[in-house]
């Protein structure tokens, strides 16, 4: 009896200490959607930082989590459908980007469907960025900065990075000075982050929970391929996000109504495939606008 109270302590004991923390670090982005308009939009971004890797993306979906879990479960034990797409705020930035300690490689992500199941694809990025550091120092929020200057996917960008902080991390792909990047924008102010706050999350895990129930059950697996290669599938994937499911929709199955409710299979795709292209849609002023090739990878 003893031994086994030993063990399931020790059992305890590991699983206690498995559970990962991150540092999460909160960055307000202002952006501009489209090249031709003045028009800003703002959103939420967020840097998780883990001892060994970082995870930049929308802060939007990870906020509303919880919520997702409640309707979700709730929709399982009623066996009524619900729209959960019409319960949640989009977010308005689907990439995530990982670098990984110590090396500091960078993994470009972005989740498209393959047939009926979602799958995440990358890139890595080995993109050298070369900064200029400059004496020039500033008070941002609460925290001491030195700006240093880079160009970057065809802009010029000027960062305050704070020393207090020896993280050499950042947001976006952003990463290499002598402490946390705490404001970076480009020239034109076509992007802008600023730090507004960070606190610790505790029993960490970087898939949210839809991604975690999601067909195939791949979670946070990427498929590495070449940038050229993930340039061409995922445009083709944003002109018709539907083109690999189409040929199993077949006429009975869009006709069929989902479990207690009106809406049709036929329905909600089209409601899927209108919201997907409006979210792509919706900005045409990418961050990088101008694309250093990386090389095919076997």
């Amino acid at each position: 009896m003893k031994k086994l109270i030993s063990l399931l302590f020790v059992t305890a004991f590991v699983a206690l200490n498995a559970q990962e923390t991150a540092n999460r670090f909160f960055y307000e982005l202002s952006f501009k959607p489209k090249k031709d308009s003045a028009r800003t939009d703002k959103v939420m971004m967020i840097l998780d930082i883990t001892k060994d890797k970082s995870i930049y993306r929308d802060y939007t979906m990870v906020a509303q989590d919880s919520i997702m879990k409640i309707q979700v479960e709730a929709m399982q034990k009623s066996g009524v459908f619900k729209d959960i797409s019409k319960m949640v705020t989009m977010p308005k930035f689907s990439e995530k980007v990982y670098k990984f300690y110590p090396e500091m490689k960078v993994q470009y992500v972005e989740r498209i469907s393959s047939g009926f199941t979602p799958m995440n694809i990358g890139y890595n990025d080995d993109t050298k960025i070369n900064w200029k550091i400059s004496n020039e120092k500033a008070k941002i929020g609460s925290y001491n900065t030195q700006k240093a200057t880079t160009e970057f996917g065809g802009r010029t960008w000027n960062a305050w990075f704070s020393s207090d902080i020896p993280l050499q991390d950042g947001p976006y792909k952003f990463h290499g000075l002598p402490g946390l990047i705490v404001k970076i924008e480009d020239e034109g102010k076509n992007y802008s982050w600023e730090l507004k706050g960070n606190k610790k999350v505790e029993n960490f895990n970087e898939v949210t929970y839809l991604e975690s129930i999601s067909p195939g059950g791949n979670g946070g697996k990427v498929a590495e391929i070449s940038r050229e290669k993930f340039d061409k599938t995922f445009n083709d994937f944003k002109k018709d996000p539907f083109a690999s499911a189409r040929p199993m929709l077949k006429p009975e199955m869009l006709s069929q109504k989902m479990p207690g409710s009106d809406t049709t299979i036929g329905d909600m795709v089209k409601q899927q495939e209108k919201m997907l292209k409006d979210f792509y849609g919706a900005n045409n002023n990418p961050i990088e606008i101008q694309q250093v090739p990386t090389k095919d990878k076997k």
